[in-house]
C-alpha cells in the first residue's frame, strides 16, 4: 500500500565530468523535473545528440506519475538557436544531396516536439539569451513559457533562404496568423515583450528561471491525475466545433468527478482542510 505523500529523492548532481559530457542535464525537485540543454558552445542547437536526449527524457517522462510538471531551460548564452547548420551541411555529401538525412531530421524533431504536447504533465520552457528558427519552435511548442528579459525569439530560416516551414506550425499557433507571417517573411526578431503581448510567452521576468520553478512548484501542487486530464483536454478541444468542444469536455469532467482524490479535494474544500491525495 502506497503512502499519501510519498517522497521523491531529489536526483544526485552529476560529477563535473559527467556534466560537461551531459548534452542535455536533469535534476528532480521533488515533482518538478528540471531539462537544461548544455551544449552552449553550439548554443544549444538541436543537433542529432539533442533531439535523440530530448526525446529520451520525454519518453521517460510520460509514464512517470512521480513527475508533475517539466521546466525546460538552457545554459549558455542563448536558449537555442535551432537546427544544427553544420551537420544539415555535412549531409549534403551524401549521394542524394542529403535529401533522406534532412527528412529524417525534420522527421525526428516533429515527433519531439510532438511528445511535448503528448505528455501528460505540463511543460515551461524558460528561454534566455535567443530562441531562433527551430529553437523558437521548441519555445512555442510547451504548454507555458517565462522569458528572461532581453530574449528575442525569431524564425528567421528566410535570412538564409530557408523557410521555417516546419518552426511554422507551433509559431502559427500561439500567436495570431499576420504576425506569424511577418515574423516568417521577414526574419526579424521580436523582444520577450512583444513575444508576451503576442501570447508566444506567458511573462517575461528578471531571473525567469527561479519564477518558472517556483510556477512549477504551484502546479505541482495541485491533483497530477486532474492536470493531467485537463491537458489532454484543452489540445484536443481545441481543435473541435463549439458544440462538440462542450460535448467533449462534459464527459471528461464526469471522468474527473469520479476520481476518488477529485471527491476527497471537493470534501476538503468544504471542510476547510487541506486534501489527503494519494500522488
Amino acid at each position: 500500500m502506497s503512502l499519501p505523500h510519498p517522497i521523491r529523492k531529489r536526483r544526485l548532481p552529476l560529477s563535473e565530468k559527467e556534466s560537461k559530457m551531459a548534452i542535455l542535464e536533469r535534476s528532480d525537485t521533488g515533482a518538478v523535473a528540471h531539462l537544461k540543454l548544455n551544449a552552449p558552445e553550439r548554443m544549444n542547437a538541436l543537433s542529432n545528440e539533442m533531439i535523440a536526449a530530448l526525446q529520451s527524457q520525454f519518453d521517460s517522462l510520460k509514464d512517470d506519475n512521480s513527475i508533475r510538471v517539466v521546466v525546460l531551460s538552457a545554459n549558455g548564452k542563448a536558449f537555442c538557436a535551432g537546427h544544427d547548420l553544420k551537420q544539415m551541411t555535412a549531409a549534403r555529401q551524401n549521394q542524394d544531396a542529403g535529401k533522406a538525412a534532412f527528412a529524417d531530421l525534420f522527421a525526428r524533431c516533429s515527433q519531439m516536439m510532438l511528445s511535448i504536447r503528448a505528455l501528460p504533465q505540463p511543460v515551461i520552457a524558460v528561454p534566455h539569451g535567443i530562441a531562433t528558427a527551430a529553437g523558437c519552435q521548441l519555445v512555442a511548442s510547451c504548454d507555458l513559457a517565462v522569458a528572461e528579459a532581453g530574449t528575442r525569439f525569431g524564425v528567421n530560416g528566410v535570412n538564409i533562404g530557408l523557410f521555417c516551414s516546419t518552426p511554422m506550425v507551433a509559431l502559427s499557433r500561439n500567436i495570431p496568423r499576420k504576425h506569424a507571417f511577418e515574423m516568417l517573411t521577414t526574419g526579424a526578431f521580436i523582444s520577450a515583450e512583444r513575444a508576451a503581448e503576442l501570447g508566444l510567452v506567458n511573462r517575461v521576468a528578471v531571473g525567469a528561471e527561479a519564477k518558472a520553478l517556483k510556477m512549477a512548484e504551484l502546479i505541482a501542487s495541485k491533483l497530477g491525475a486532474a492536470v493531467k486530464i485537463g491537458k489532454q483536454a484543452f489540445y484536443q478541444q481545441g481543435e473541435m466545433s463549439l458544440e462538440d468542444a462542450y460535448a467533449f469536455t462534459g464527459d471528461v469532467i464526469v471522468e474527473n468527478m469520479l476520481y476518488r482524490d477529485t471527491e476527497e479535494g471537493i470534501a476538503a474544500f468544504l471542510e476547510k482542510r487541506d486534501p489527503d491525495w494519494n500522488q
